[in-house]
């Protein structure tokens, strides 16, 4: 099914070695919180979820390189429209009990982000 004209939300994480346990137990919580709290219909459903963590490596675009020895966790949400996106960052500062031990985790990461969330231009199947 694609996606597009649906709205992604994408932020990389670069976590340094001493906060890959932190890291980990975060978004274990935060996939569950979302299992439990997102619409899966309407305006404000949330179509795509995923969390993937991998070494951060010393060239980004040749997988054959030195990892660094950080861990990048890429973070990706798609919405049926903005206002999932928005209800997402409102009920994560409202209702989800480790929102501010992500914001304490992430001060120790590099982030490279699409909070607001940006139109998906391009989708397959």
């Amino acid at each position: 099914m694609s996606h597009k004209g649906k709205i992604q939300l994408t932020i990389i994480f670069t976590a340094p070695p001493d906060t890959v346990e932190e890291g980990d137990r975060i978004w274990g919580s935060h996939a569950a919180w979302m299992e439990k709290s997102h619409y899966r219909d309407g305006d404000k459903a949330l179509l795509i979820y995923n969390l993937s963590r991998g070494p951060e490596l010393s060239n980004p675009v040749d997988p054959s390189s030195k990892p660094t020895g950080n861990m990048n966790y890429v973070l990706t949400e798609v919405y049926e429209t903005q206002a999932g996106v928005a209800d997402h960052w409102k009920q994560g500062s409202e209702n989800w009990q480790d929102f501010s031990a992500l914001v304490k985790w992430a001060g120790k990461c590099k982030i490279s982000a699409l909070p607001a969330g940006g139109p998906v231009v391009y989708s397959l199947w």
